[in-house]
């Protein structure tokens, strides 16, 4: 298999894997198997450099080479094992490419599991798509090397619910950002929010993914007087519990005695599938909320308008505009009217409202209500998750990969 970053790993690669143990006899899980079962990570700027040790845990893998390794690898394999004679490539994450040279090198077949465009059809023995739209683009003569498997991410929530549960009750998800910048105006707020809800909904649990790009100490710090917009808002942190008990996590204890529950491992993809809802900023965020199928609120503030000339796309170009800057909700929601145009990627997906984009000089109380309008109604969360669901595709998908890849094995295999 080969891969690149920790959302790859964790949604396609892991699941992946553990069916086709189930499956197959293999190493290292089978001691005397004739398969040996390897993982390639290839060079990927959204990389944490974490992969290898991460997918060492799982233990699935007798060999994983590391990202900084694979031209190596390219130019001397046998440095790092001896390599079968027949064998199988799988693409699972990163550039196309990498696993086109890697077959090439080693000899084996080469099968490419494409999300959106496969780059290289000519040179795929194999391809597993993921819609229909995958195939459809696909030149004519290549398309009879394709089957459609699905989305595999649409297998998470059910995969994630049995390996890794959350402890009982209503979760919610809130999801300040990446960047420093959205950080400053999203920890602030998204705090807020936490205090009013949880006396709106006292069953209430919240869970913040930590972002890779962050950590607790920089958390901690957008809620103090080192962050201007903190000042804006009436939550601060009081405390920080390590975790004890069924808390798996750390607890952030805000001054009102919310408690936030955060979530350290990157991606947050398992725990966020459990969740009835998320409260988000925009980004790359929305799109991976709506491959989970997980209900969401999408939340820009734009009274900071200073701190959104920083800001990626649309609206840090309109922030930096002098005078009509000062117009900015009114331009965000003229554009959007007569563009048709959205932030959250579910929305862009599907060309029309999926799920609520909150722009404007919006305040933490009124996303609080908000929320707890959606909560208190579980047919209008089932429609929204529906409709997210529509747009990645059903359950199934792993299991459709797994039988690709056993059929196209260059052995015959003993099942289990």
């Amino acid at each position: 298999m080969i891969s690149n970053g920790p959302g790859e790993l964790t949604t396609w690669v892991k699941p992946l894997a553990e069916n086709l143990h189930s499956k197959l006899n293999m190493l290292p899980r089978v001691s005397n198997a004739n398969i040996t079962f390897r993982l390639v990570l290839v060079p990927c700027p959204n990389a944490t450099g974490q992969e290898t040790e991460v997918a060492r845990r799982w233990g699935q893998f007798e060999l994983i080479t590391a990202a900084r390794s694979f031209w190596n690898l390219l130019v001397f394999p046998n440095q790092f094992a001896s390599w079968p004679t027949k064998g199988l490539v799988v693409f699972l994450g990163g550039d196309q490419f990498w696993s086109v040279l890697l077959a090439a090198r080693l000899g084996y077949r080469h099968m490419t599991y494409g999300e959106w465009i496969v780059r290289w059809p000519q040179w795929n023995d194999r391809i597993a798509a993921m819609s229909s739209n995958v195939k459809n683009r696909l030149p004519q003569k290549f398309k009879q090397r394709c089957r459609v498997v699905g989305d595999l991410m649409a297998d998470l929530p059910t995969i994630a619910k049995k390996e890794e549960p959350l402890p009982k009750g209503s979760w919610i998800a809130l999801l300040p950002g990446s960047k420093k910048i959205k950080l400053s105006i999203g920890v602030p707020f998204m705090l807020e929010v936490a205090d009013h809800l949880k006396k709106l909904r006292p069953e209430s649990n919240f869970l913040l993914p930590i972002a890779p790009t962050t950590n607790l100490n920089e958390i901690q710090q957008f809620v103090s007087s080192q962050n201007p917009i903190a000042k804006q808002y009436k939550s601060n942190i009081a405390n920080i519990i390590p975790p004890e008990g069924e808390y798996k996590f750390l607890r952030l204890i805000t001054d009102q005695g919310t408690e936030i529950h955060l979530y350290e491992d990157h991606p947050a993809h398992i725990a966020l599938s459990q969740c009835e809802l998320a409260l988000t900023t925009v980004g790359a965020n929305t799109a991976e909320l709506g491959a989970l199928g997980v209900p969401m609120i999408v939340i820009v503030p734009t009274q900071h308008l200073n701190i959104m000339q920083a800001w990626d796309g649309f609206l840090g170009i309109i922030a930096r505009v002098p005078i009509i800057k000062n117009f900015l909700s009114i331009l965000i929601s003229l554009w959007r009217l007569r563009k048709k145009n959205f932030l959250a990627w579910p929305n862009i997906s599907a060309g029309r409202v999926v799920v609520p984009e909150r722009i404007g000089k919006i305040f933490p109380i009124e996303i609080a209500q908000e929320a707890d309008d959606w909560l208190s109604s579980p047919s209008r969360l089932l429609g929204q998750q529906e409709d997210l669901r529509s747009l990645r595709g059903k359950p199934g998908a792993i299991g459709a990969l797994t039988e690709e890849i056993i059929k196209f094995l260059p052995y015959n295999l003993s099942k289990k």
